[in-house]
């Protein structure tokens, strides 16, 4: 395998749910996988059901020596492990790169590998869960927003979207990718943060007055690191009203956050926060990429933001402490 169209590094739910739909839709796939999942990959296919029933065949790379080139790569994998990973794909001749990994510092670690011009920013407001089984389940198909990292809509975003979408995962290109990252991002800490607390689905911690309200307060914290690097926060990235989040009084905030959890409730009862299910699974959060970075940005702009620092604290507490035990 020394070419491919689309190549897709991670095979968890989100690189596999690409993955199949894009290889289902005729395009050239190849999937960057290691260890039993990637030998399951090589014995089963992809398997998906839930929102889509089917199964797909792709080739399946654990070296990645041997992919020479790829019209678009898609980094789906977790994000610790990231900067090693992109190391030994150094070498891919790739015409975009984009990562619908958590957090913001994702667009780094592509722009030091493939040079910023190649790299797209990206989001992904859909929702999956590799199963014991190795099939996954599709739960959430709303939006994968990509885009130019320095603003407007390219004619290569238009292209890479559409293909997304039409393959049967609902994406558009979008002119303000940067800041839709970033306002997912502050809110991605505090659900996650509540999922870790609560061990509990998304919407009744999103329905519980004290975790809303801890929610809003740890989202405010984070929206400071943004507009200090001039990042313009806006609505649409999340599942909760940000803007009622950031300005509006602390009661309407919170109420507006438990109404978004009985939404939550009536239309995906079952969601859990990816890093809930990696939690429970004894796999490793991914706390220093995302919750590290962001304390680390607040420091270098001289913020102190104590909920932050403190939920840093604890999620990285949680995650050694669960991960000895299953050890």
């Amino acid at each position: 395998m020394t070419r491919a169209e689309f190549a897709v590094l991670g095979a968890g739910a989100i690189g596999s749910i690409l993955a199949a739909h894009l290889a289902r839709a005729g395009h050239s796939v190849t999937v960057i996988a290691r260890g039993e999942r990637a030998r399951a990959l090589e014995r089963d296919g992809l398997r998906i059901r839930g929102l889509a029933d089917f199964a797909v065949r792709v080739p399946v790379v654990t070296d990645p020596g041997r992919l020479r080139e790829a019209d678009t790569l898609i980094v789906a994998m977790k994000t610790h492990g990231t900067r090693a990973a992109l190391e030994r794909l150094a070498h891919v001749r790739v015409g975009a790169a984009l990562s619908i990994q958590n957090g913001v510092l994702k667009n780094e670690l592509l722009a030091r590998t493939f040079g910023i011009e190649r790299v797209l920013g990206a989001l992904a407001d859909t929702s999956g869960e590799l199963l014991p089984s190795g099939e996954v389940l599709f739960t959430r198909n709303v939006s994968l927003p990509l885009g130019e990292l320095g603003g407007g809509i390219s004619e290569r975003a238009r292209r890479i979207a559409g293909l997304i979408d039409a393959a049967g995962v609902r994406s558009s290109a979008v002119a303000d990718i940067v800041s839709l990252e970033w306002s997912k991002f502050t809110v991605w800490l505090g659900l996650v943060s509540m999922a870790v607390a609560t061990r509990s689905v998304s919407w009744r911690y999103l329905t519980d007055e004290d975790c809303a309200r801890v929610l809003v307060r740890l989202a405010r914290e984070v929206a400071a690191v943004a507009r200090a690097q001039g990042v313009a926060l806006v609505e649409g990235a999340t599942a909760v009203p940000l803007r009622t989040i950031l300005e509006a009084p602390e009661p309407q905030a919170v109420a507006a956050v438990r109404q978004a959890g009985e939404q939550m409730r009536l239309r995906a009862p079952g969601h859990r926060m990816s890093a809930l299910q990696d939690l429970e699974a004894g796999r490793p959060l991914e706390v220093e990429e995302t919750f590290g970075y962001a304390v680390r940005r607040a420091g270098e702009l001289g913020l102190s933001l104590p909920l932050l620092e403190a939920f840093h604290h604890l999620v990285a507490a949680v995650d050694r402490i669960r991960r000895a035990g299953v050890d």
